[in-house]
């Protein structure tokens, strides 16, 4: 199934009244459930109809980030985000340089990263140039739709 179908599908769960949603297409079957109200998050499951009853894929959002003291300053530059749901790679192959590093100039389009999605592997460009002041992600760590990945100075 498309990614921008999936967010579509995850953001009208989100925003209306009903609390769970499944869709068959082709051999894939995603069903997306609203957690309780009080946390509004959505918890998506896919579950390819290959698998026998019972056993399923789920992929749920990472919590929430909890308010730190005053003191956490606010990153300063050009915040970069995700633009989809997926796992967070610096580089194209286990034990590959990093595309970007810590003071790395970069222009913008460059690739910064790559984001496994639904087992496709999508580069991720700089929408800005500059050198990168922070990485706010750790290889290898699931990111959320708009997370922030990199500042760029």
């Amino acid at each position: 199934m498309d990614l921008r179908k999936l967010k579509t599908l995850i953001d009208l769960v989100a925003e209306s009244g009903i609390s769970e949603l499944e869709v068959t297409e082709g051999e894939s079957k995603v069903k997306i459930v609203k957690s309780s109200a009080a946390s509004n998050q959505v918890v998506m499951m896919q579950q390819p109809m290959s698998h026998a009853p019972g056993t399923h894929m789920q992929a749920q959002p990472a919590a929430p980030a909890v308010a730190a003291a005053p003191a956490a300053a606010e990153p300063t530059g050009h915040i970069v985000k995700s633009p989809m749901v997926g796992t967070f790679y610096r580089s194209s192959a286990p034990g590959a340089a990093p595309f970007v590093e810590l003071g790395s100039t970069i222009k913008d389009g460059d690739t910064i990263c790559i984001i496994e999605a639904m087992k496709l592997l999508n580069e991720i460009d700089a929408d800005a140039s500059g050198v990168i002041t922070q990485i706010l992600v750790e290889n290898g760590q699931p990111v959320e739709f708009g997370q922030p990945l990199f500042v760029i100075g």
